[in-house]
């Protein structure tokens, strides 16, 4: 039978606030257990939660980046359920009144097609705190540091069908949350963290079937295999003539599976009602029109700019545009390397990303910065140095030492353009090879290479390669 996938994404991104939801502590990531947590984190009683205003501004402003319904009146509510990183017995969460209603979101996919992608809702609520089970001796330690950090939880309609579409979407996600600054999105810390909600259906079906969710997923690889494996292993069952149990499940990056962990909780096993301690939200229309006033260049415009304004390819624009850090890196550097846009794009896709991926750094994090990479672009561009050489001269800027002029300086890595010296050069070689100098005259180009390896390894790589091969084809015929 042929099977069609149908997944919705739940999002978790922890909002970038000094302070958390609902009270004063800080929200710093690796701080020693249990230092930032206070007596509202805590759920002692007589503690009284206020919200921090700072969170609502950036779930609106991501409302308002995503064309979405924003509520004028938003209500928090009581999510009870027992756990030992929830010390209150209930996670403060909305229900029916979420601040963020309907939205939608574009994705493009690998071969450029365009595909909508709705968000149902997108709600503000604390995070739990973190179970420890190592080092402990068979018993678990509770870290309430990042209990009341201000999660915003984005649900997606059920309208992706792949694990293409669905990296695409988190990926977009990912870049928004970027480019509206309202939180850093580091996957490793736990700052975006994801739910998987999949099902399969019969190809032309279109009720949904029995679906299973993969909780807190925290990068785009193992979202990838964990919908892979999870897809697998319904269609397995399901040919097998069993039925989906709706549970809760988590993926297992050892084993590549993704294995039961609870039966799947409907809204009312939480017994959901609105929160006493916390009144209404009121959203002004001069708060909404704040919000919009401040958005930054989204990416899809960005990357359509870039094209325009530096006649990048779209898959170049697109690269360049994943960051907000990356795009600001690309125009510094276009701008100090006097407008050399196609060549600065090329080292920064190539040269510059190899080595933070080695390296394991962000972007914000580069030993060379935008202007001392437009500097070295700037020597390419003006053959003071070749290509070739450059790459040397950028792994020793990566090293630390120095600008690209001083190094060029330093290392005597000048390109020799200078037509009297190499043509010297091409002419005592020639002499010293009278048996090549026939076979090439006699038909055998390929030869040529010979000659340009020598006089590249004379001048340890600094001839210019331009004029090297024009004058040495003009003299070699």
């Amino acid at each position: 039978m042929a099977w069609e996938t149908v997944i919705g994404l739940e999002i978790h991104v922890q909002l970038s606030t000094q302070s958390k939801i609902f009270s004063g502590s800080a929200t710093t990531f690796g701080a020693e257990p249990n230092t930032q947590a206070s007596l509202v984190d805590l759920g002692m009683p007589g503690v009284l939660p206020v919200l921090n205003k700072d969170a609502i501004k950036k779930a609106i402003t991501f409302g308002v980046a995503i064309d979405a319904k924003i509520n004028k009146k938003s209500v928090f509510a009581r999510k009870n359920y027992f756990y030992p990183d929830l010390p209150k017995g209930y996670q403060i969460s909305q229900l029916d009144l979420p601040i963020v209603d309907v939205g939608h979101l574009d994705i493009t996919l690998e071969d450029g097609t365009v595909k909508r992608i709705g968000v149902t809702r997108a709600h503000l609520e604390e995070d739990a705190g973190k179970s420890l089970h190592e080092d402990y001796h068979g018993m678990s330690g509770i870290d309430l540091n990042r209990a009341g950090t201000p999660l915003l939880e984005i649900v997606s309609e059920p309208d992706m069908r792949s694990a293409e579409e669905a990296i695409a979407y988190v990926k977009s996600v990912h870049s928004l949350i970027q480019y509206l600054e309202i939180s850093d999105g580091n996957m490793a810390e736990g700052s975006m963290r994801c739910d998987i909600n999949i099902s399969m259906r019969p190809k032309g079906q279109e009720e949904y079937g029995t679906r299973t969710e993969t909780k807190n997923v925290n990068s785009f690889r193992f979202i990838e295999k964990a919908i892979h494996g999870e897809v697998i292993r319904q269609i397995d069952e399901l040919e097998a003539g069993n039925k989906i149990n709706q549970e809760t499940r988590l993926y297992d990056s050892v084993k590549d599976e993704t294995r039961s962990m609870r039966s799947k909780e409907e809204a009312n096993d939480y017994r959901y009602f609105p929160d006493p301690d916390l009144l209404p939200v009121e959203i002004t229309e001069a708060l909404l029109e704040e919000m919009r006033s401040t958005l930054p260049e989204l990416p899809e415009a960005k990357a359509m700019r870039l094209k325009s304004d530096y006649s990048l390819s779209e898959y170049d624009a697109a690269v360049l545009t994943t960051q907000r850090a990356l795009a600001d890196y690309y125009e510094k550097a276009v701008e100090a390397s006097n407008g050399q846009a196609k060549l600065v794009a090329n080292w920064v896709m190539g040269e510059l990303s190899a080595g933070l991926n080695r390296d394991g750094l962000d972007i914000t994090g580069s030993p060379v910065d935008a202007a001392e990479l437009g500097g070295l672009i700037v020597r390419i561009a003006d053959q003071t140095i070749s290509g070739k050489i450059a790459k040397k001269v950028f792994e020793i800027m990566w090293a630390g030492s120095g600008s690209a002029d001083d190094i060029i300086e330093q290392e005597g890595l000048m390109q020799i353009s200078d037509t009297a010296e190499l043509e010297a050069m091409i002419d005592q070689l020639m002499a010293d090879n009278a048996a090549q100098v026939e076979q090439f005259r006699a038909g055998k180009t390929k030869v040529m290479g010979f000659f340009v390896g020598q006089l590249m390894k004379q001048t340890q790589g600094k001839a210019n390669p331009q004029e090297l091969n024009k004058l040495l084809k003009e003299k070699l015929q």
